[in-house]
């Protein structure tokens, strides 16, 4: 019997299980690099883990390859796989020094760098939204050129962190400050790796959002999952649902599925996982607004995909990951039905009293996951600033009506109360 092989997953919060779960799976051994806010005793809790590995990767990325190299030699590795955002340009500069399936470096700085991918798509004749790439904060008057509404977003975000939209020109100075300030305060120092900072101001495009979960083995791409968002019109875009499969005509997934693959080829991602957002201009155009060399929503977007498409995507990414062929490329999967995921909004912020409702979610027979990620005492920053989901629900329904009336009742039961402020 050949061993079990090992993979080393950078950034996963050990608290997401769905990644995790999808190792134990596979019978794949995970060598976890945690998470800043991470705590070691969790990651070594983690399905799947069999060894944790501290590396201080914001910090001292450097450093942190020369560790992660020494642990090669001593044992080698089958692959590594980013667990988020912020980690997709080390893993792919380690999987490229480690001679290990990933992302080039090339293909991880453009989908790390908004600006990149605005610049990648006109050239590849793809839809884009008009932009302003802000690079020192006197410069915010170039935007004014702009057809407003704009949007201003950190040019290396994450999540809907730091964006806010703009409806006239007199309250862009504001929004550009309040962004720039924001990024230099938790986007961190550059470590070498990461794109410089910046800011981003691009057209706003009016029409509801949507999401397509992708898999990449060598340049094929496959979109396993398009999930509907819904109208999200600002000022700030917190995202609090997702339902999975969309809703939408063959024409117009169709239309997705070409835009979103065409992206691929722009950006020169050729392996691995990618979670995109997209706007349907007009309810119909889909146009590319970001692409995330990773699985989206910290793991849960794979678990959409599975249930509503038959994929084990998360499965398939870590497949990918070893240098091994998807199962899904050989295998016709099976949808499982219609998948929801409710973020319990933070809303106005400040210390967290209670969290209403949680009980009688955990007991909901319709309720797949359940993941708590704060409670009493915590202060949660409200929007633009992002502090995280205070909850993430996932359920599974017969229908996309019944995943909607869901949602609502979600709305009115569970919600985060805080305590009164001077």
């Amino acid at each position: 019997m050949s061993p079990r092989p090992k993979l080393v997953l950078v950034g996963q919060l050990s608290t997401f299980p769905w990644v995790f779960e999808a190792a134990e799976r596979a019978g794949i051994d995970v060598i976890l690099v945690p998470r800043g806010d991470d705590t070691e005793e969790s990651a070594g809790r983690a399905a799947a883990v069999v060894e944790v590995l501290p590396l201080d990767i914001e910090g001292n990325a450097e450093a942190a390859l020369a560790a992660l190299a020494d642990r090669y030699r001593q044992e080698p590795f089958d692959g590594i796989m980013a667990g988020n955002e912020q980690a997709v340009p080390f893993v792919a500069r380690a999987a490229g020094e480690l001679g290990l399936p990933g992302l080039t470096e090339e293909a991880a700085t453009a989908v790390r760098d908004k600006r990149s991918m605005r610049r990648h798509l006109r050239e590849a004749g793809l839809g884009a939204p008009g932009f302003v790439a802000v690079e020192e904060l006197d410069d915010w008057t170039e935007a004014l050129s702009l057809r407003f509404p704009v949007v201003v977003k950190p040019a290396n975000g994450h999540s809907s962190f730091g964006v806010i939209r703009v409806d006239d020109k007199d309250a862009l100075e504001q929004a550009v400050t309040h962004t720039w300030k924001l990024v230099e305060a938790h986007v961190g120092a550059d470590d070498g790796l990461a794109p410089e900072a910046g800011v981003l101001v691009e057209e706003y495009l009016d029409g509801p959002e949507i999401s397509a979960e992708s898999l990449v083995y060598h340049g094929q791409v496959r979109v396993c999952a398009v999930s509907w968002k819904g109208e999200l019109t600002g000022p700030y875009f917190q995202e609090t649902t997702l339902r999975a499969p969309a809703q939408l005509p063959a024409e117009i997934l169709a239309a997705v599925e070409a835009e979103v693959i065409g992206a691929h080829h722009a950006f020169g991602v050729t392996e691995g996982t990618t979670h995109t957002e997209l706007r349907l201009v007009g309810g119909v155009r889909p146009v590319l607004l970001e692409m995330g060399a990773r699985i989206g929503g910290g793991g849960y977007m794979a678990h959409l995909a599975h249930v509503g498409s038959g994929i084990d995507m998360a499965v398939d990414a870590l497949r990918i990951h070893l240098g091994r062929e998807p199962l899904c490329w050989g295998q016709e999967p099976v949808p499982a039905g219609h998948a929801a995921a409710f973020q319990v909004p933070v809303g106005s912020g400040g210390r967290v009293k209670q969290i209403h409702g949680l009980d009688s979610v955990r007991a909901d027979p319709r309720v797949d996951y359940l993941v708590q990620t704060t409670g009493p005492g915590a202060v949660l920053r409200p929007y633009p600033d992002f502090s995280g989901y205070p909850v993430i629900v996932l359920s599974r329904h017969g229908s996309d009506a019944e995943a909607e009336a869901y949602r609502e009742h979600l709305v009115r039961t569970l919600y985060v109360e805080y305590e009164e402020q001077d």
